[in-house]
């Protein structure tokens, strides 16, 4: 029986949330992209596959994120067919923000269903299951002997349903085992007509990871996608742990925590599914190697760095022998957890994260930086921004490619520091690591630019943008790790005097102080990640995620200047492909 659905927002706020100017495109490659004209025949035959392989895993995210979302979906459909006006606008904002829950630039949850509540577990959990009951269910489990089974429960790659009084685990292999046989079917087409033997390889490896129940299997897959650096094609299934905020509550438990630490057993966060396909961009991945040989030095300057295993090193000939790669690649397509535009959009990743088993078996980390989501469309918007919020005498320091500098020092980052026992830090795991990750980028400027990384000058441009990049329109939700560590940091800045926001709300920056703020803000994040204390952690974040006077000063005129309450992600190329196949 086919469930039944009502749209929750009025005409008028669809139409609103729907138009130019509050829903902004976010275009990838275009139909007649010199990039795509680029690649040899065997590669453009590759991409369609690529391209429907992702199509295939989108469904799975959206299985993972809620329960009735493909129900949801469906029903917008046929009511379309009828001529519904409504369901139309309500379906183009389902696929911008990929989902029947999310907010949007404010903040505000956006719930396009009347009734439909967001659950703590996502779709990864039985949608009734509340945080109390998950806990008491797992101490009787435990307390039965049920170790393994638990075990399962807790691991990052399983969606969890009831079993009478008990939970059961369904490994993604199991629980998705259409999507992935489908989708690995095209990888293994694609790896018919990729030109580059090494991608190839690394496509058969993730095919076989799609279909069997075992995570060395995964394990091999992504230790061979980190090594990928001179591939034409890009393609990755990205497994990242955000949206799971039931997992991690465990911690939080006195006496489940006891019981998992006597049973060693870690509790790691449920992965949600992305994908993306791009052409590696030979320019762009040049420039971002430039870094590669300071990473050893920024390691041996990072806090606390003897306290800890770090795997990178460097020879006589001052190479790096930590394995990381880093790509710049124009987007084809993305989808699932890439593409969602929840509050903003994924500018780069590092990958695989430190839960995962390849790290374990030799495997190293990749970069890859999104060049499409990071291009500025609205010059004139920006310019309104900065003579709005920004001290003019700084106007001459801030550049947008400076931005994505600071996003090369972040990345790079999340290869520093400690690698073991923050799950223990729960739901504040992520919003720490991100600080983290943030204010290593800046607490390294002085290095780099002794090195010749950058020059006095661009290190200014990187300060500056980055800090009148961080001021936000509305205060975010705990549940928005990037968004959260933002505010975080401001308070940091303000209260340290690295920052002021007179009456005004006009941002002046302390050039001067802004790094030395950065490396004291590190050293208190490093503490607590190597300390492992869920209160410490969570004591740390409250303390700094507090909306100032100052930050709504600056809010109240960013809301007046950029109306942009979501994003869809239009594909123009890809839908070209696909089109065409």
């Amino acid at each position: 029986m086919k469930k039944t659905f009502e749209i929750a927002l009025d005409e008028k706020e669809l139409k609103k949330r729907t138009s130019k100017t509050y829903l902004v495109p976010k275009k990838m490659l275009k139909k007649d992209s010199k990039e795509y004209k680029k690649l040899k025949i065997g590669d453009k035959k590759a991409l369609k596959h690529l391209i429907k392989a992702a199509i295939i895993l989108d469904e799975v995210y959206l299985k993972q994120d809620n329960p009735n979302n493909i129900e949801f979906r469906e029903f917008l459909k046929e009511e379309i067919k009828k001529g519904n006006k409504k369901a139309k606008m309500a379906f183009k904002l389902f696929q911008a923000q990929r989902g029947i829950i999310a907010v949007d630039t404010e903040s505000n949850k956006i719930i396009l269903a009347k009734g439909e509540k967001e659950s703590a577990g996502k779709g990864f959990y039985p949608n009734d299951l509340g945080v109390n009951e998950f806990h008491e269910i797992l101490i009787q489990m435990l307390k039965d002997c049920k170790i393994k089974e638990v075990k399962e429960i807790l691991n990052q790659r399983s969606m969890i349903v009831r079993d009478k009084k008990e939970l059961k685990a369904l490994d993604y292999t199991n629980a998705f085992e259409k999507e992935f046989k489908e989708a690995a079917q095209e990888l293994e087409e694609a790896a018919k007509y990729s030109t580059n033997k090494v991608f190839n390889e690394y496509l058969i490896l993730q095919a076989k990871a799609l279909k069997e129940n075992n995570p060395m299997l995964d394990a091999q897959a992504d230790k061979k996608w980190a090594s990928l650096q001179n591939t034409p094609l890009e393609f990755t299934i990205s497994r990242e742990q955000y949206s799971d905020e039931m997992t991690g509550s465990v911690v939080e438990n006195k006496e489940l925590k006891a019981l998992l630490k006597k049973h060693k057993i870690e509790p790691l966060s449920k992965d949600s599914i992305g994908t993306r396909v791009g052409i590696v961009n030979k320019k762009g991945t040049k420039t971002l190697l430039e870094i590669e040989k300071y990473i050893p030095l920024l390691a041996k300057n990072m806090p606390f760095y003897k306290e800890y295993n770090q795997k990178i090193k460097q020879t006589k000939k001052q190479e790096c022998i930590y394995p990381q790669t880093m790509v710049d690649v124009d987007i084809v397509t993305l989808s699932g957890d890439e593409r969602a535009f929840r509050g903003g959009m994924t500018l780069a990743q590092n990958l695989p994260n430190n839960d995962k088993l390849s790290l374990t078996i030799g495997g190293g980390r990749r970069n890859v930086y999104h060049r499409q989501v990071r291009q500025i469309s609205d010059y004139k918007k920006l310019q309104k921004r900065l003579d709005a919020i920004l001290d003019k005498k700084l106007h001459k320091f801030y550049d947008k490619e400076a931005d994505h500098w600071f996003t090369i020092g972040h990345e790079n980052a999340h290869s520093l520091g400690p690698k073991e026992g923050t799950e223990a830090l729960g739901k504040y795991k992520n919003i720490i690591e991100e600080n983290k990750a943030d204010m290593a980028s800046l607490a390294m400027l002085d290095i780099l630019t002794r090195e010749g990384m950058y020059s006095e000058f661009q290190k200014k441009q990187i300060l500056v943008s980055f800090m009148a990049d961080n001021f936000l329109k509305a205060k975010p939700t705990l549940s928005q790790a990037h968004r959260v560590r933002s505010v975080m940091q401001t308070k940091f800045f303000l209260e340290n005097k690295a920052i002021k926001v007179d009456d005004k709300g006009i941002l002046y920056v302390d050039l001067e102080k802004m790094i030395p703020t950065a490396q004291k803000m590190l050293k208190d994040i490093i503490r607590i990640q190597l300390d492992g204390d869920f209160k410490k952690g969570e004591s740390y974040v409250l303390k700094h995620f507090v909306w100032t006077d100052e930050m709504e000063r600056v809010a109240k005129k960013l809301k007046k200047i950029d109306k942009t309450l979501n994003g869809i992600v239009l594909t123009p190329l890809a839908d070209r492909i696909v089109k065409n196949i």
